[in-house]
């Protein structure tokens, strides 16, 4: 049985872990709050890009632009969201999981890899799979130019042939305590409706200046960052919500350790006490006897 100067160093071990774990869950909650505003105001931007784009397509007919290129066969393009730091539950481990059975069933094609975050990335290069590029993981703050970037990297080795579709692994955040991993095609962009569908009843045609082919070249980067940007600060959020989650978890277990291990040093105390006065007075039965 353990001393009770190990059992109150663990004690006191087990609380400081538990401050730690209760400062931790209070940024990741404030964090989230501040992600959360960032995600609900750009979702009516994003919707609308895609409204936008849809219409657009319908109203121009066949449009050939290079981010609409369908090709067949070729190697794939591979996106993979992570964060660049852990403590955040299984946020991490469900999207790499998914990614890397994503890849293995694609195998034969080829897979090229690009990576945003830490954890996807050490994952990957520790297996030796074939990353294009990797980037840091973006922050609550992170400007467009930053976003653009990225957005850059994945439509850059589509457009030069280097892949002929690109997918997104990402986390969907739906509220703070579940988070979907997720995978989705990306390029080439198919717009909800097909450009070549003819407009439905009553709605409204539109004529555009300038040309459409000229507006849908304008727009379709603009769309691409918009759902990059989109789909990034929803893996920020997720991470967040999972680290929240996980942390106070952890507070709540550290909190029951503590009572558990209280319990165990109470009882050796006693133990400790009853023996000590058993062998008082088996002392003082002793010397009664003797003298």
């Amino acid at each position: 049985m353990a001393s009770l100067r190990d059992i109150k160093t663990k004690i006191k071990a087990v609380k400081n872990i538990k401050q730690i774990t209760q400062a931790m869950k209070m940024v990741a909650a404030a964090r989230l709050r501040r992600v959360q505003m960032r995600v609900t105001a750009g979702k009516p931007y994003s919707e609308k890009m895609r409204q936008l784009v849809g219409t657009l397509g319908r109203a121009a007919g066949q449009i050939e632009h290079p981010l609409l290129q369908q090709r067949e066969g070729g190697a794939i393009g591979f996106v993979l969201i992570t964060s660049d730091k852990g403590l955040c539950g299984s946020y991490n481990g469900n999207i790499i999981r998914r990614g890397s059975n994503f890849v293995k069933e694609h195998q034969d094609r080829g897979v090229k890899m690009i990576t945003i975050g830490k954890k996807g990335s050490d994952f990957f290069r520790r297996r030796g799979y074939d990353i294009h590029a990797a980037f840091a993981q973006i922050g609550v703050a992170a400007t467009m130019a930053e976003v653009a970037t990225i957005a850059d990297a994945l439509t850059g080795f589509f457009l030069d042939g280097t892949v002929n579709e690109v997918y997104i692994g990402y986390t969907e955040f739906v509220t703070t305590i579940q988070q979907r991993p997720t995978i989705r095609k990306f390029l080439p962009i198919e717009p909800p409706q097909s450009a070549a569908a003819a407009p439905r009843e009553g709605e409204i045609e539109y004529l555009f200046e300038p040309p459409a082919e000229q507006l849908l070249a304008t727009l379709l980067p603009r769309y691409v960052n918009s759902q990059v940007y989109q789909m990034l600060l929803e893996c920020v959020a997720s991470e967040f919500g999972a680290r929240m989650t996980a942390m106070s978890n952890a507070t709540e277990n550290a909190g029951e350790l503590v009572k558990t291990l209280e319990l165990t040093y109470n009882k050796a105390r006693q133990a400790s006490i009853t023996k000590e006065l058993l062998e008082v007075v088996s002392g003082a039965e002793a010397l009664r006897a003797a003298g």
